[in-house]
């Protein structure tokens, strides 16, 4: 299973708006909250915001990941979102996150969660890849650029 299995249109906001990665989350959380997807918001927020504060989820090349095991889904989840200015995650290169993969998975869930990180890390570290990103003009071609990824 992969990203290309998870992710549609209806998951991903092209234009985020919030100012801070906590609000990034809350904005990509209610992407799957509005999917009945989630079946209980606020534990699966508190999940994710303890996770950031434990340890950023902010990678390099505009990645950022942000990721919880919880008891409020049954299924491995994602949602996406572009930060046009980006965003302060804390990242391990020091700049802005851009991409933002929300990833969430039940507590007794191991193995597709960890494949679902890897092969985001893999593929951002493709140099052309944050161009494409950036120049998307619609959920349609960024869902489009994901459906390469390997």
């Amino acid at each position: 299973m992969g990203i290309q299995d998870l992710l549609t249109e209806n998951l991903i906001k092209s234009e985020l708006s919030g100012e801070n990665k906590y609000q990034v989350i809350e904005e990509l959380l209610d992407l799957l909250v509005a999917e009945n997807k989630i079946e209980d918001r606020e534990t699966c927020l508190k999940d994710l915001n303890e996770r950031e504060q434990y340890l950023s989820t902010g990678l390099e090349n505009g990645l950022a990941i942000p990721h919880a095991k919880t008891i409020a889904v049954n299924e491995l989840l994602i949602s996406f979102g572009i930060s046009r200015n980006g965003l302060d995650f804390a990242s391990l290169d020091g700049k802005p996150a851009h991409f933002i993969f929300l990833v969430i998975s039940p507590r007794d869930v191991a193995g597709p969660h960890i494949q679902i990180l890897a092969q985001l890390s893999r593929n951002f570290k493709s140099d052309d890849l944050a161009e494409k990103m950036m120049s998307a003009q619609n959920n349609q071609e960024i869902l489009n650029i994901i459906q390469d990824f390997k």
